[in-house]
């Protein structure tokens, strides 16, 4: 089954070629013809580029149409591509709780507060989410530094307690990431 969904938002024209294309294109076609049978529509799809003449608001995933005419293997290969960067920044994006880690970027972010971070706190915040329960010193060393080594040390330590004070000063958020006997755990 296709998963890719184009929908073409008031354009019957296009709609007609595309649907005759549609086996061969690769794309399930929709045609919507009102703003609320589209948001109806997007409710049920994850992965669709709404084709339309104009920007409409409160919409994102557009493909707007407007330097024509256009060959149609130039606007399947401007599809394809369209695709492939929704795919990309979907996958880059990492939501817990009240946040959302973009992977790519190095940031999270929480009701439009944004806080850089660096590779290894990206990497523990994920790795901390993924599993319920409390992640000792000695995992995290092992699993997020790649560090293996009987000798103490107080990387993971100093590196979680900055990442915390950083959560803290920005969102206002001293329990995003506590502290346990047993280890540290994201809730």
């Amino acid at each position: 089954m296709n998963n890719q969904n184009i929908i073409v938002y008031r354009y019957n024209l296009l709609y007609q070629i595309l649907k005759e294309l549609e086996e061969d294109i690769h794309f399930k076609i929709i045609k919507i013809s009102d703003e609320k049978a589209l948001n109806d529509e997007i409710k049920n799809l994850n992965n669709y580029l709404i084709i339309t003449k104009k920007k409409i608001s409160k919409f994102n995933n557009q493909f707007i149409l407007s330097h024509l005419p256009i060959k149609i293997y130039k606007m399947i290969e401007k599809l394809n591509i369209e695709f492939l960067k929704h795919q990309f920044v979907e996958q880059s994006q990492f939501i817990i709780n009240d946040y959302t880690i973009d992977i790519n970027a190095r940031e999270i972010s929480s009701k439009n507060v944004k806080l850089k971070l660096t590779e290894k706190e990206v990497n523990t915040i994920i790795y901390l989410s993924k599993i319920n329960k409390p992640i000792s010193i000695n995992e995290l060393q092992t699993k997020v530094w790649d560090y293996h080594s009987d000798t103490e040390t107080h990387t993971v330590e100093t590196h979680i307690y900055r990442l915390r004070k950083k959560i803290a000063k920005i969102f206002l958020d001293d329990n995003f990431i506590t502290s346990k006997n047993n280890g540290y755990q994201i809730k």
